[in-house]
């Protein structure tokens, strides 16, 4: 049996997908059905999302959402 542990650091790209479609946390906030401080939690990486919203950023974003959230070594 593998031990993986009883933690992982999760990180997002949630900041540069943002940036790059030139959207304010607010209107990306706006499109997911989430606050403005739920957006800027999850890119400084005090918060994690549940999966139906890690879902709705990947949908939105046109991306699979391993190109959203990925865990750090």
């Amino acid at each position: 049996m593998v031990n993986i542990g009883s933690q992982f650091n999760i990180r997002n790209n949630i900041y540069e997908l943002r940036t790059e479609k030139k959207l304010t946390q607010q209107a990306l906030a706006d499109a997911v059905g989430v606050t403005r401080a739920t957006i800027n939690a999850m890119e400084k990486g005090a918060y994690n999302p549940s999966l139906e919203l890690a879902f709705r950023l990947a949908r939105f974003f046109e991306v699979d959402i391993h190109s959203i959230f990925f865990v750090e070594e």
